[in-house]
């Protein structure tokens, strides 16, 4: 067996082409199907000919178009009846982005387990997270349990979204600062608009309507406190960073405000802080709520001013008196939940007794005067003098201490009359011997009319 090489072949020659000789010399039509078809397109001129390359392809996209046919791309793509674009491709893709790191807003999480300085938090759809445990105090969350938190960023050599617990702040640095971001603010120093304040070393500007809810008359009152702010403007090309505490402040007093109305009843005992003092009673934050707590349901004792009982900032227990869910208005009471002097008058006072007293109010129609704390009692302007009295204040001053009768007392109603008239002194007595000798004694002779009576014969 002999291995020729055959210049004509258009492929290698295999072992099959290796035969005896005489094969070689035997025609072959396919040989010359293929050298037909080279000479023709060697002689052929260049303008007006399709290169083999080009003629095989046309037949491939033949072949494809007829395998495809019947196939509609839009299939996949609903709601895109358009050709299929990039612009298109994103339009189907769902809002919130692919991953859980393109969610805004807070979300709910279930805690796996708690290793080192992370709190591993499972978000669903295949996508966990870390919390850094430093967010969440003393108070760790059990294993199971479900915590609300905000996606930070996604950390692509872990594989793991950076979280971090509603509300709390995180670290801050040039990457990562944007609008919404809750970080911690140390207040360096006061300028005229505000105050200076440093965020993980990054400085910012808290302006002065900015630092709280109410009014704040002296920013100095603030240097070197921290607390958490929430980034309004920043801009890192810049350097200018703008936070807020108000508009934080107001956005957990309206979570807040949400949840007390669900659970205000009346009748109810809730703590509060005093927010603002007036002259006829103070407002008392209840968590997102204001209500009313009305002088006159401040003490039992009358009350002349009420920054006496209670100031600005100060936590008092009171009790829910009304509820006006219309109007979104609430009653206090802070005697209400003091025993009420009234409840031991009877076995305290009795009818005909007196007692020292001091007039606290002079009406047109008589005096108060306060027995004790909390027991006050009417003297009618008839009862103030045995004459007549033009005017109250002749007889009696405010803040006077005088010495009543008690006329009649009805604890239900809280009423109690008194006077100011002495007793009535009783009359002599008369022996009765006198009495006698007056009876035996026969009575003076009227004396005789010397005129005639006038008038008719009756």
């Amino acid at each position: 067996m002999i291995l020729v090489a055959r210049p004509r072949f258009h492929r290698p020659i295999s072992w099959t082409d290796c035969l005896t000789m005489s094969d070689f010399t035997r025609p072959n039509p396919v040989d010359d199907q293929i050298d037909a078809a080279l000479k023709k397109a060697v002689d052929a001129p260049k303008t007006g000919e399709i290169s083999f390359k080009r003629q095989w392809d046309a037949e491939l996209d033949a072949e494809l178009e007829a395998a495809m046919s019947g196939f509609d791309a839009d299939d996949l793509y609903p709601g895109n009846k358009g050709p299929r674009t990039r612009a298109a491709d994103r339009a189907n893709v769902p809002k919130g982005g692919v991953g859980q790191e393109s969610r805004n807003g807070p979300q709910m999480g279930k805690v796996i387990a708690i290793r080192g300085k992370s709190v591993f938090v499972d978000l669903g759809a295949k996508s966990e997270g870390v919390v850094p445990v430093d967010q969440f105090g003393e108070n760790l969350p059990a294993p199971g349990s479900m915590i609300e938190v905000r996606v930070d960023h996604f950390d692509t050599s872990e594989g793991l979204l950076i979280l971090s617990l509603k509300g709390a702040a995180v670290e801050a640095n040039w990457e990562n600062l944007k609008k919404g971001l809750i970080v911690e603010a140390r207040v360096t120093k006061v300028n005229k608009g505000g105050l200076d304040v440093e965020v993980d070393g990054i400085r910012g500007f808290l302006p002065i309507g900015q630092i709280d809810i109410n009014r704040v008359e002296d920013a100095s009152i603030y240097v070197t406190h921290k607390f958490r702010v929430i980034v309004t403007e920043a801009n890192a090309r810049e350097k200018n960073l703008v936070v807020s505490r108000r508009d934080l402040l107001e956005q957990e007093r309206a979570e807040a405000r949400e949840k007390t109305w669900k659970e205000l009843e009346e009748g109810q005992v809730r703590k509060g802080v005093i927010r603002t003092v007036k002259e006829f009673g103070a407002f008392v934050d209840l968590g997102g709520v204001d209500g009313l707590l009305h002088i006159g349901d401040m003490s039992w004792s009358r009350l002349k001013d009420v920054g006496d009982t209670v100031k600005p900032g100060q936590e008092v227990e009171v009790k829910v008196l009304k509820i006006d869910r219309t109007t979104q208005k609430v009653s206090l009471g802070l005697k209400q939940l003091m025993p009420s002097p009234w409840d031991l008058v009877e076995g305290k006072y009795g009818r005909g007794q007196t007692f020292k007293g001091k007039v606290t109010r002079l009406m047109d129609f008589g005096a108060f005067v306060e027995l004790e704390p909390g027991i006050e009692g009417l003297v009618h302007i008839s009862e103030l003098s045995p004459n007549r009295v033009r005017r109250v204040s002749d007889i009696v001053k405010a803040e006077q201490e005088v010495e009543v009768r008690i006329l009649k007392i009805e604890p239900e109603a809280k009423k109690i009359a008194l006077s100011l008239k002495p007793l009535p002194q009783a009359a002599p007595a008369v022996e009765e011997e006198e009495e006698e000798e007056e009876d035996d004694t026969p009575p003076a002779p009227k004396p005789e009319r010397k005129i005639p009576l006038k008038g008719g014969l009756g």
